[in-house]
């Protein structure tokens, strides 16, 4: 490799380096946004979770044809990559095949190249079933726009990017044979599938091959950096955050709700006066209307969301045609942070922009059509609970602005009155069983 080449690749790496770790210091920042709340409880378990549902992606195999097929696109690419290391350090130091010496590596880059392989036909069956199957949960609303093509773009980045990996080899591999400059310097032999590239190549001159060679490189090299830079504007930034999401993940039962402790103490103080401490100042605010109100967990939980919907196949609101889709409460709540993300880098700290998470991005109709049921959260791949989002809203609603429906304010006043759901005082609970006695 000529000197220009290796300083244009520094400065290639250094500039691709650089965007992707400022837009995850600011992808940082807006998680943090959120309330602090500590996770750091029982490691083993947290530990176990990373392995089950990060790495072992056990919630998949639920459906084990997709698992397998998604198991195969996950671990070539992440596997595959593992090559990059070789180029990247060939690009700094001006090498080529700076490891071909190591013993195992022919066994290395054939298997990388059956991985390879592996997601070049999963990709294509992943396309065929996202633009002409079109399964339902793939064409629901609010993935019209960018989120489909956001899915699309990147399923045809990894299979170009495969390509390239293969033709690379493949024109590598012939310029050894042929005996040609450094490349008969670098002998590894053929590779297991790009050897079958050979008859397309056979009739291409020396000095056109070391340029089909070299723009694969430097495509694959650049893909891979532009691919790191497209992560944490797409969904796919769950390759990253799942294993950090699954370790912080709630561990409690999926049906414990989370109580507010300002809340409980309202209705203490409310029952017993005497118990309210002569400081006690009244709660700053109940629930969440806005992103700073929710936990940092929650808002982790936005941008690890992988938006494939199983939530929302799940959720038996959206299947009998309500409003709501939990896909689409995490996808509102990474936009509102975004959005409140770029008011800070403009302004330097947030100025009231009028809007909010509650109402501007999520509608009252789509809180309360939710059950509390969990399933939306025991479907998630990776840990994530709409449900919290929707609880923390749905008490902005009620508590804050005391808005809720006639039939829930009812029931409220019942309990507080009469300590039961029903419009009975409790003297009179018992004379359906009066009546019973009187019939015998």
């Amino acid at each position: 490799m000529s000197y220009i080449q290796q300083i244009l690749f520094i400065i290639v790496a250094v500039v691709a380096t650089w965007l992707f770790a400022k837009k995850v210091i600011q992808i940082r920042r807006n998680i943090f946004l959120g309330k602090n709340e500590p996770y750091n409880d029982r490691p083993a378990e947290r530990w176990k979770n990373v392995l089950l549902l990060a790495f072992g992606q056990k919630k998949m195999f639920r459906n084990p044809l997709v698992a397998i097929l998604h198991f195969a696109i996950y671990a070539g690419f992440i596997i595959i990559n593992l090559e990059v290391l070789e180029i990247f350090l060939d690009g700094i130091l001006g090498t080529h095949r700076l490891f071909y010496q190591f013993p195992l590596y022919s066994f290395l880059i054939n298997s990388f190249e059956f991985l390879a392989i592996g997601v070049f036909l999963v990709c294509v069956v992943f396309l065929v079933r996202r633009n002409f199957i079109k399964l339902r949960r793939f064409i629901s609303r609010e993935l019209d726009g960018w989120p489909r093509s956001d899915a699309n773009y990147i399923l045809i980045t990894e299979i170009i990017l495969m390509t390239l990996f293969i033709t690379m080899n493949a024109s590598d591999t012939l310029l050894q044979e042929r005996g040609y400059g450094t490349y008969a310097q670098h002998a590894t032999g053929n590779f297991s599938f790009s050897q079958w590239l050979h008859p397309l190549l056979n009739n291409v001159s020396d000095t056109s091959l070391v340029i089909v060679e070299r723009v694969c490189w430097w495509l694959h090299i650049l893909g891979i950096f532009a691919f790191l830079n497209y992560l944490p504007y797409s969904k796919h930034l769950h390759i990253l955050l799942a294993f950090p999401n699954t370790y912080y993940a709630r561990l409690e039962p999926k049906g414990k709700f989370k109580n507010m402790n300002s809340v409980q103490n309202e209705v203490l103080y409310a029952m017993q006066p005497e118990l309210t401490p002569i400081d006690a100042s009244p709660p700053e605010k109940f629930g969440a209307k806005d992103i700073f109100d929710l936990s940092w967990r929650n808002l982790l939980d936005a941008y690890t969301c992988t938006e494939c919907g199983r939530c929302s196949a799940a959720c038996p609101a959206t299947q009998t045609g309500k409003l709501l889709s939990p896909r689409k409460i995490m996808m509102d709540t990474r936009d509102r942070a975004e959005e409140v993300g770029r008011n800070i880098n403009s302004n330097g700290e947030f100025k009231d922009d009028g809007k909010s998470l509650l109402h501007n991005y999520i509608s009252v109709e789509e809180l309360r059509a939710c059950t509390t049921c969990q399933a939306c959260v025991e479907e998630c791949p990776v840990a994530i609970s709409p449900l919290e989002i929707i609880i923390e809203l749905r008490r902005s609603l009620i508590m804050e602005e005391s808005n809720a429906p006639q039939e829930w304010n009812a029931m409220s006043s019942n309990i507080e009155n009469n300590f039961a759901p029903w419009k009975l005082s409790p003297d009179e609970r018992d004379k359906w069983a009066e009546e019973l006695k009187q019939v015998e």
